[in-house]
């Protein structure tokens, strides 16, 4: 920040060079979060995408969808995505639309509504950013957010690809979310931040997920 007086004779203030050297600590936490993706440094989350929620979820198969998208991405770019079920010995499995049996993909059981189990902890070590996506926006997947930023890793909701049983619930959780640090993003934003340049080896491969024809998932604006 550079201060420009235009009146005579009026001394300038000069600003602390221990101010350059060390900023508040505010100040490098935005510095530092700026909502950048790295493939190295990524791993996917899929919460509770079973096909028992199939007929309450608000656009749940365009959810399921994108979900799908997105899985598919990550196997192509090597992302290690880790799933989870919500009590599975009553809600049963993930849909079988999303496919999670691939060599990238880990499934957890889970009672809690966090996806962070102590299992799943264990995952996530050198983890420097979360993708994530899945049901329910209010309950599973806000909780889940939070207890990754607490940990201190960035977080990327996919908002075209979580829901809720309401429009209600879905909109003020990814407000929620946004508030409390987590980057709200969509599917394709998130692929191409990955890729970073039309010349990645695998461009070609993840650009036909990205120009499939678009998914409407009854978004509307963020409150």
């Amino acid at each position: 920040c550079v201060c420009v007086c235009v009146e005579k004779n009026v001394p300038v203030k000069k600003h602390s060079r221990l101010m350059d050297e060390n900023p508040p600590k505010q100040l490098r936490m935005m510095t530092l979060r700026v909502g950048k993706l790295a493939a190295e440094s990524t791993k996917f989350f899929l919460c509770d995408m079973q096909e028992k929620f199939a007929g309450v979820v608000f656009k749940y198969r365009e959810i399921a969808g994108v979900c799908r998208r997105l899985m598919d991405a990550a196997e192509i770019l090597k992302i290690p995505v880790i799933a989870t079920e919500q009590y599975p010995k009553a809600l049963g499995p993930t849909t079988a639309d999303i496919d999670i049996k691939r060599p990238n993909v880990t499934c957890f059981a889970k009672t809690q509504f966090s996806m962070l189990v102590p299992e799943v902890q264990q995952h996530i070590q050198d983890t420097k950013s979360v993708v994530l996506f899945g049901i329910e926006a209010h309950v599973c997947v806000t909780q889940t957010a939070l207890d990754l930023l607490e940990m201190g890793i960035d977080v990327f909701v996919v908002a075209d690809g979580v829901s809720s049983r309401s429009q209600t619930d879905r909109m003020i959780a990814l407000s929620r979310m946004r508030a409390a640090g987590a980057v709200v993003t969509t599917y394709e934003s998130v692929l191409f931040q990955l890729l970073r340049d039309s010349t990645h080896p695998l461009f070609k491969e993840v650009q036909k997920i990205v120009t499939a024809p678009p998914i409407d998932t009854g978004l509307l604006p963020l409150p």
